[in-house]
């Protein structure tokens, strides 16, 4: 299945449409996609796993494939760097985004798989689907929901499925 994040801030679920943030900058063409640029990126964008903080609770139900999120976990957003678009443990030498958040938006968070396969330096890192702020404050590129939606979403999506970030 293909889950769709429009451009005008609606996420389709199989239930109906539900709110969702997106980037500051609004969605961008794949190829356009910039380090830095906070954009979402268009296209579809298979969900490769779930990562939570289990130090908040259970893992919620999901067939995906599901890994706790440690507090040294980071992403590395460096272009230059070997491990761009990949985890690293923090410290780390170069530039690297925290997973273990103090404001929950990454207590449940998808990796999505734009840029991963290999990724293109410069190309955009750590486009995820994760937890929204309550008032749906946009993101730095990544597609956000609020949590009873990502339960939802969680609970009907299966391996193989994608997220569809759509342009305007």
């Amino acid at each position: 299945m293909i889950f769709a994040a429009h451009a005008d801030g609606w996420f389709d679920l199989p239930g109906g449409r539900v709110r969702c943030a997106l980037g500051q900058a609004g969605v961008t063409p794949a190829a356009a996609k910039r380090e830095g640029d906070l954009a979402s990126p268009a296209g579809v964008w298979p969900i490769r796993r779930l990562l939570w903080r289990p130090d908040k609770g259970p893992a919620p139900a999901t067939a995906l494939s599901v890994q706790p999120i440690a507090p040294d976990d980071g992403w590395c957003d460096a272009p230059g760097d070997p491990a761009y678009n990949r985890p690293v443990t923090l410290p780390y030498p170069a530039s690297a985004e925290r997973m273990w958040r103090d404001d929950g938006l990454y207590d449940l968070v998808l990796v999505l798989g734009h840029n991963d396969d290999p990724p293109v330096p410069g190309l955009g890192s750590a486009i995820f689907l994760h937890l929204a702020r309550t008032d749906y404050g946009p993101t730095e590129g990544c597609v956000a929901l609020a949590r009873a939606d990502m339960e939802a979403f969680l609970a009907a999506a299966k391996p193989g499925d994608a997220v569809e970030i759509e342009e305007a």
